[in-house]
């Protein structure tokens, strides 16, 4: 009952995009969609709807547009896009259950570092959570996420196991809009490595980002180490003519 009251309070164009991602998984990759007239007509909701639904789509890698052809399956793969979305979302668009196993979750000093991108003081507390998360329980991801202690109070007295974004939002309505990341290729040392399942010196992307809610206020410094043969970076470019 929980989860259908938290949809029905999502806006319809995210409640289209999660049924239309439930459709997909039946569908072979390439198949083609029904056209936006038709999808709309079939959920009962306006081609707008159907477009942003189709955009979110579309940014996490799940179709593809040919123009004059119209919106096709994309083939399975698990990509991190450039849409601002958290690993729950990444993973629940591609039909794969997320679930996290938590390493620490304590309350610290922020340190030079964190300071600067949360905007605090090196002495003003933070909550630090660590947790690797995992994907149909296969570990994909190392995360580390630093939060202002003051502005998500009983933070730790929490379930910490799924999407850090709807916790944030649903409870302290804090909402990540917008994001500044730096991503680099980087090499598993012995620890990380234990924790993904692979060995020693395998190749991972870490990606550091700053959130920012829609004040431009800093939320969250979030470095997350993925494993660079389960995860990678899907960009869309486009040639100036």
């Amino acid at each position: 009952m929980p989860a259908e009251r938290d949809e029905e309070h999502l806006p319809k164009h995210q409640q289209i995009r999660r049924t239309l991602a439930a459709e997909l998984r039946d569908l072979a990759p390439h198949s083609p969609l029904p056209t936006e007239r038709d999808l709309a007509r079939t959920h009962g909701v306006s081609r707008a709807t159907i477009r942003l639904a189709l955009d979110a789509l579309s940014d996490a890698g799940l179709v593809y547009r040919v123009q004059g052809a119209g919106t096709f399956v994309a083939g399975p793969t698990i990509s991190k896009t450039l849409s601002l979305s958290s690993f729950s979302e990444d993973m629940e668009l591609r039909g794969l259950t997320a679930s996290s196993r938590l390493l620490a979750a304590d309350r610290i000093p922020a340190g030079a570092a964190i300071a600067e991108d949360l905007g605090l003081q090196p002495d003003d507390p933070v909550v630090r959570l660590s947790r690797v998360r995992l994907a149909d329980g296969e570990p994909i991801c190392l995360e580390t996420a630093h939060l202002p202690a003051a502005r998500v109070p009983d933070l730790l007295d929490q379930d910490l196991s799924g999407s850090l974004y709807q916790l944030l939002d649903r409870r302290y309505g804090l909402r990540v809009v917008r994001a500044e990341q730096v991503v680099r290729a980087v090499v598993l040392d012995i620890g990380e490595a234990a924790l993904l399942g692979t060995p020693p010196g395998s190749a991972a992307l870490r990606m550091h980002r700053i959130g920012l809610d829609q004040r431009d206020r800093p939320v969250e410094s979030t470095t997350s180490v993925y494993r660079a043969d389960r995860y990678d970076l899907r960009l869309a470019v486009r040639r100036n003519p």
